[in-house]
């Protein structure tokens, strides 16, 4: 049973479905995009505990797998108890599902290198909060994805606006807010790490990314670091993810500025960002990886093959029934490729697809970059 079937969760259903097994994809909207290749489908909302426990007890499913972060998680806790593998774990997905949870592991407990932060419930206490972490610092809801609600303050005049816009990013009941002091990064990536059942945690090559109002809009592989933070990432992804337990693919992120790297955060499940790996840059895909990982399967090695980048593709307004123009245009070039999501409504910067392009290993990752962001922007997206 997939909990949030988004184009993450599609690419997932379509791994386990390779590998023989049965899905039902649960979201809470009609013909999302996992439920397009799921064999049944739910509609609920995820954040309510008894329809959740309703259609989990209607359907007994041996495996659940979360793909988002607005569900009442804690039931999990009761489902591993009824003997359901619950993916990587009910504590993995309790402390990731919420960043003061995870934030807080990964500071405190563990005594990771973070970025200054504070908690903030109210607009007031907001404003404490960033003066105590100061000018210019991120303010992100507790629970949210892809970014929503997510702003930089740059003065204090942007401190209500920051307020309000993660009320309304927010995803589930939580009001609190995350308040960062603001990192000066040169480069930021994502460590896509495997733990498994029975087997060693594995990584795959590190995978860069830039962000715009907090959602990722192109991301490459590999992206070259020293040894020496790789090391030093691949050490803090096993410590955090050997904490939380479980099997899967974890998307692990960093900052690496001139005075180090940094943890970030963390996210139980195929990242946004490994949708480069969809270009073949590794002998599996993040998607493969995690099914293999969930069932239990073995991962001889993750290889990387070849370099690879990513651009997404935007809806600019909002409405229904979308289709696309320029999609012929945008996979002309050898080496290229697309993912068209299937969502069935869009609204402005809603993420609708994403465009691939990939070249031999040692190539220009530049011009592989801004070979995959123009062909991104010769899609358009129309509704109706």
């Amino acid at each position: 049973m997939l909990l949030g079937s988004g184009e993450l969760g599609k690419e997932f259903v379509i791994a386990a479905k390779r590998l023989g097994h049965y899905v039902i994809a649960v979201d809470s909207y009609n013909n999302a995009p996992a439920q397009q290749v799921a064999d049944e489908r739910e509609v609920i909302d995820m954040l309510d505990g008894i329809a959740l426990d309703t259609i989990v007890a209607r359907h007994k499913p041996d495996i659940i797998v979360p793909e988002i972060e607005a569900i009442r998680t804690e039931r999990f806790y009761d489902y591993e108890k009824e003997g359901i593998q619950v993916v990587p774990s009910a504590r993995a997905a309790n402390f990731t599902m919420n960043r003061k949870a995870i934030r807080d592991l990964a500071s405190i407990e563990l005594g990771l290198r973070t970025a200054r932060y504070r908690y903030a419930a109210t607009h007031e206490e907001l404003q404490a909060a960033v003066r105590e972490v100061g000018i210019p610092c991120v303010v992100k809801p507790l629970m949210s994805s892809s970014g929503k609600g997510q702003s930089t303050v740059k003065s204090e005049e942007e401190i209500e606006k920051a307020w309000n816009y993660s009320q309304s990013g927010k995803r589930g009941d939580i009001a609190e807010v995350i308040v960062e002091s603001f990192v000066k990064f040169h480069t930021e990536i994502t460590l896509l790490t495997v733990t498994q059942k029975n087997g060693p945690t594995l990584f795959c090559p590190p995978i860069g990314h830039r962000q715009e109002r907090g959602d990722y809009q192109e991301s490459w592989q590999p992206c070259l670091i020293s040894n020496e933070h790789l090391k030093e990432a691949q050490e803090i992804a096993e410590k955090v993810t050997r904490s939380l337990t479980g099997a899967g693919i974890w998307g692990v992120e960093f900052f690496l500025s001139d005075d180090g790297l940094y943890f970030s955060e963390l996210s139980p499940r195929p990242h946004d960002t490994g949708m480069v790996t969809l270009a073949g840059t590794q002998n599996l895909s993040e998607f493969e990886l995690h099914a293999r990982s969930v069932l239990g399967l073995p991962i001889p090695e993750i290889t990387l093959l070849q370099a690879g980048a990513s651009a997404v593709v935007l809806a600019e307004s909002a409405g229904t029934n979308p289709h696309y123009i320029g999609v012929e245009e945008a996979v002309k070039e050898p080496r290229t490729d697309i993912r068209i999501f299937g969502k069935p409504t869009t609204r402005p910067y809603r993420r609708m697809g994403v465009t691939l392009a990939s070249d031999q290993l040692g190539s220009d990752m530049q011009a592989l970059k801004e070979k995959a962001i123009a062909n991104a922007a010769k899609v358009k997206v129309i509704n109706e």
